[in-house]
């Protein structure tokens, strides 16, 4: 039997503990996972998953970045990240910038509190992330969901970002149009299984531009319910989309991995 492919194109490998890794990683590629794409929370976050770069070459391909849905840095914080970034860049190491975006989260959170929340930060943080993406030529990996990514996409235009990659997203029609018009991909996790929106969303984007991911260790339900997130996973959801596609499942795995394997020039 053809052994199965695939690429994790969004995982917080640096959230898994420390002893675990190694095991995770190495079951994972036994298991037909070529490589994952190792996203960050911040500073330390994105030293973490350069160091775990170096101990699989070819294998973790790393992002750095701000994940949004916690407090802005401050601006020496950010001067400090930016200009770290910008070494990694130098020594013309293979990464993205990610995981960026804006809070929906914690914002829809707060005004549901009847809490004050100020966004302005947050949109210029990911202005100067965007910029940066653009003058570097790097990927970029959002968080940007629901009317956030109406938002993320006006950033991504005014900058003229190339490679654009929405991971777990969700969103109204008129936003899924405008992200299908402009070339940016997607990246689909497995609640794909027993989530009816992220099902439709399969339906309607292309599957040129959608790529295959965990978000691990993030919990998931349904056939998951009580199971550990691992990359493998990315195995059913290449066989979900499949089956919502009307395609054959072997041609499926092929496009999205190198959907995947082009994005992120693996």
């Amino acid at each position: 039997m053809e052994r199965k492919k695939a690429i994790d194109a969004h995982i917080h490998l640096d959230s898994y503990g420390e002893a675990d890794r190694q095991a995770l990683l190495e079951q994972a590629f036994e298991e037909g996972i070529e490589a994952v794409v190792a996203v960050s929370m911040h500073l330390d976050s994105s030293k973490t998953n350069a160091a775990l770069a170096e101990s699989f070459p070819g294998r973790v391909f790393p992002a750095y970045g701000y994940h949004p849905e916690q407090p802005v840095p401050s601006e020496r914080e950010q001067d400090e990240l930016f200009a770290w970034i910008r070494s990694r860049h130098g020594n013309e190491e293979a990464f993205a910038i990610g995981e960026v975006g804006l809070p929906y989260y914690s914002r829809t959170s707060a005004e549901a509190e009847g809490q004050p929340f100020d966004e302005a930060p947050y949109l210029d943080i990911l202005d100067r992330f965007a910029a940066l993406a653009a003058e570097l030529g790097r990927p970029i990996i959002l968080h940007a969901v629901y009317e956030d990514g109406a938002k993320a996409c006006r950033i991504m235009e005014r900058h003229r970002v190339k490679k654009v990659h929405f991971h777990w997203f969700k969103g109204d029609e008129a936003t899924i149009g405008r992200m299908i018009s402009l070339g940016y991909m997607i990246s689909v996790t497995p609640d794909v299984a027993y989530e009816q929106e992220i099902r439709r969303l399969v339906e309607q984007y292309p599957l040129e531009q959608m790529m295959v991911e965990t978000d691990g260790p993030w919990p998931f339900e349904g056939p998951y319910e009580g199971r550990a997130t691992v990359p493998q996973m990315v195995h059913d959801v290449c066989a979900h989309i499949a089956a919502i596609k009307q395609l054959p499942e072997r041609d499926t795995r092929e496009r999205l991995l190198l959907n995947t394997r082009e994005f992120y020039n693996l």
